[in-house]
């Protein structure tokens, strides 16, 4: 039996998104003014920086899912050459009150999901949920990136 350990490929998802999200980051940070910020430069680079993630992450899956073909799609044609002008905040309606009998189930469920998955329009519900799964292992993936990035930034 051989004592090397497993070491993963260099192409994962996890390590073309790094790549890719600390190249577009560090391309944001340069672009940054050293006065102190406004709070509108403060939102256009959180904006910045979530079109970064999100690109990056779409990009590193490639047109192999149908999430990441939709988001690169919807950020190709919303967003133009990465304009901060183009870049607008926006606020995700989420319904608290109680639920028609109509909603109650797989069918409102799904609803749901169409609704938060990018492309989830137009999926059946079985290709919804395989859709689903991974997009949410992606977002987990992204979220623990930037984490590591953001935990190494603050400790130098």
């Amino acid at each position: 039996m051989n004592s090397k350990r497993f070491s993963p490929p260099s192409c994962t998802i996890k390590s073309r998104f790094t790549r890719r999200f600390l190249r577009a980051f560090l391309k944001i940070n340069r672009q940054r003014t050293r006065t102190p910020s406004s709070p509108m430069e403060i939102c256009q680079r959180y904006l910045k920086v979530k079109l970064a993630a999100d690109v990056s992450m779409a990009s590193a899956v490639g047109s192999r899912r149908a999430w990441s073909r939709a988001m690169l799609a919807k950020i190709r044609h919303g967003v133009r050459a990465g304009s901060a002008s183009s870049l607008t905040m926006r606020k995700r309606k989420i319904y608290h009150g109680k639920k028609s009998t109509k909603e109650v189930g797989i069918v409102g469920n799904a609803k749901m999901l169409r609704k938060l998955v990018p492309g989830g329009e137009a999926m059946n519900t079985c290709s919804l949920l395989d859709e689903t799964f991974h997009y949410i292992k992606c977002l987990s993936t992204q979220v623990k990136v930037m984490t590591r990035i953001a935990d190494q930034i603050c400790s130098t």
